[in-house]
């Protein structure tokens, strides 16, 4: 299942927009939904083995993704990235990044002989995943809190009246 369209860069693949193409893909997504089992690959001259379950969960990834119209990034986790590339995959700024380099919140090493930093891909998961894992604790200590005041026991009609004062009064400060 090719595409027409080219990688932008090495390892990221796009969905297909032609039809002959993006027919193949929903005819292999359906095929993907019906069936728990990993599957088998065949050859071009009848071979057939069967797909490891790391190979064939990995697939049915890349193609719900594609079927969403969403590009793939295929890599290996001890890829090496640029601040910029490392930046840009978290969605935060470059400055940000560094930041969080020189506070140790994320591993790096330097190019041998300059001032650039690498950073790999798999220390840039493990920093996403400890950043969820905290703020899902973050926010269940909001919830406790607010169960703990009965915030849930006052109706939404009072919190709407309560911004509306306050919005009130604020406005009316500017005004003097």
């Amino acid at each position: 299942m090719s595409t027409t369209t080219a990688p932008r860069r090495k390892g990221t693949f796009f969905p297909p927009t032609d039809a002959t193409n993006l027919d193949a893909l929903m005819d292999l997504s359906k095929f993907l939904d019906h069936h728990d089992e990993p599957a088998a690959l065949l050859g071009p001259d009848g071979e057939k083995i069967p797909l490891p379950l790391e190979v064939y969960s990995t697939l049915t990834q890349i193609v719900e993704a594609m079927r969403a119209h969403r590009a793939v990034v295929v890599a290996p986790v001890d890829q090496k990235l640029s601040t910029q590339e490392a930046a840009d995959y978290l969605g935060i700024s470059r400055p940000t990044l560094i930041k969080l380099l020189e506070s140790g919140k994320i591993p790096f090493e330097t190019v041998e002989g300059s001032r650039h930093r690498r950073v790999e891909l798999g220390d840039l998961l493990d920093y996403q995943s400890q950043r969820t894992v905290e703020r899902r604790k973050a926010l269940q200590a909001l919830v406790d809190d607010a169960e703990e005041s009965g915030l849930y026991d006052v109706p939404a009609e009072d919190y709407r009246n309560a911004i509306r004062t306050a919005r009130h009064e604020i406005a009316e400060e500017r005004k003097e």
